[in-house]
C-alpha cells in the first residue's frame, strides 16, 4: 500500500540577505521526508520523485521538495543511499539543477538545493531534477533525472518593494547612464535594501557610479580579492512608502553586448526573527 500523503513542516529562521553569486551547494538532509502530493498545512510539500541505480546495485531514493513564499520558489532533492551487501540507508549529498512546468510550460528554473527562482504562486508543478547524488564514503555515486508532481497553495505574498529603471536598453561602443529607482510599497520592513547590478562576464562590461552607496563587489579568498568591474553593490536605507531611493550607473560597453540585472534584498524583521527576500528587477537589454 503506498504511504499516504502528509505535509512537511519548515523551519524558520534567521535568513541573511546578501547580493552573491551562489554556486551550486551540497545539501546534507535527514533521512527522507514522507511523501506529500495534494495537500498542504505548512509551505513546503516533499513527494518521491525517483530511483537512481549504479551498475554495481547502489542506489539512491530521491525525493523532491518544493516549497514558496517570499524568497522564492525553494526546490531540494533529499536522498537515502543504499550499497550491495548491506540492508543500511543514509543520507547521501545532493547536488544538481531543476525546472517546475505549470500547464505544460516552464516557469521557474535554478540550483539544487536554493531559493533562487521568482515563486508564480499556487498551482500544480511538475518539477524535473537532475541529480548527482553522493554518498560519504564514497561508495555511491551516481547521477540521473528525477520527477515529481506538487501542488502548492501559498498564495504569493503582496509586494513590499519594486525597482524601476529609466531605460530599456544599453548599446555596444557607448556609455549609457542608467537612473534605477527603489521604492518601498509596503510599512513593513526597516527601510534598508541592498541593489545588485550586474553585466555578462567576459564581455567587457563596465559599472560605474559615482554614488558612495555603492561598490564594485570583491571575490576571492586573500586579502585583496579581486573587484568585478562589471558588477555593482549598492547599500540603501531610509527608504518609506512615498520615499524611493535613486542610484544612477554608468554602463560602458566594449564592441560586445551585453544586459544588465538586477536583484534587490531587503530585511522584513518580525520581533527577533529576520526575515526577508530577494525581488528580481529589470532586466536592460543591449540592442
Amino acid at each position: 500500500m503506498p504511504n499516504r500523503p502528509r505535509s512537511v513542516p519548515i523551519l524558520a529562521g534567521a535568513a541573511l540577505v546578501c547580493l552573491a553569486l551562489v554556486p551550486p551547494a551540497w545539501a546534507r538532509p535527514g533521512p527522507a521526508p514522507d511523501p506529500a502530493t495534494a495537500t498542504e498545512a505548512a509551505s513546503t510539500l516533499c513527494a518521491p520523485a525517483g530511483t537512481l541505480r549504479g551498475p554495481g546495485g547502489q542506489r539512491a531514493a530521491v525525493v523532491l521538495c518544493a516549497g514558496g513564499g517570499p524568497r522564492g520558489l525553494s526546490v531540494s532533492a533529499p536522498a537515502t543511499c543504499r550499497v550491495p551487501g548491506t540492508a543500511t540507508r543514509y543520507a547521501c549529498l545532493t547536488s544538481g539543477a531543476w525546472t517546475a512546468r505549470r500547464a505544460g510550460r516552464t516557469v521557474a528554473s535554478g540550483a539544487l538545493p536554493g531559493a533562487d527562482a521568482v515563486y508564480p504562486g499556487p498551482g500544480t508543478y511538475t518539477i524535473t531534477a537532475d541529480v548527482h547524488a553522493r554518498s560519504a564514503p564514497e561508495s555511491v555515486d551516481l547521477r540521473g533525472r528525477v520527477r515529481a508532481t506538487l501542488t502548492l497553495h501559498t498564495p504569493v505574498a503582496a509586494p513590499t518593494h519594486r525597482v524601476e529603471v529609466d531605460r530599456t536598453s544599453v548599446r555596444p561602443g557607448a556609455t549609457t547612464t542608467l537612473t534605477y529607482t527603489v521604492h518601498q510599497d509596503s510599512a513593513a520592513g526597516d527601510g534598508s535594501a541592498r541593489l545588485g547590478l550586474i553585466g555578462e562576464e567576459g564581455t567587457g562590461a563596465r559599472l560605474a557610479a559615482d554614488d558612495a552607496r555603492c561598490v564594485s563587489p570583491v571575490t576571492g579568498g586573500d586579502r585583496a580579492g579581486t573587484r568585478l568591474g562589471h558588477a555593482l553593490d549598492c547599500t540603501l536605507t531610509g527608504l518609506r512608502p512615498g520615499r524611493p531611493a535613486t542610484v544612477r550607473v554608468r554602463v560602458t560597453l566594449g564592441p560586445a553586448c551585453s544586459t544588465v540585472v538586477s536583484k534587490l534584498g531587503y530585511w522584513l524583521p518580525r520581533g527577533q526573527e529576520v526575515t526577508g527576500g530577494m525581488l528580481p528587477g529589470p532586466t536592460v537589454r543591449c540592442d
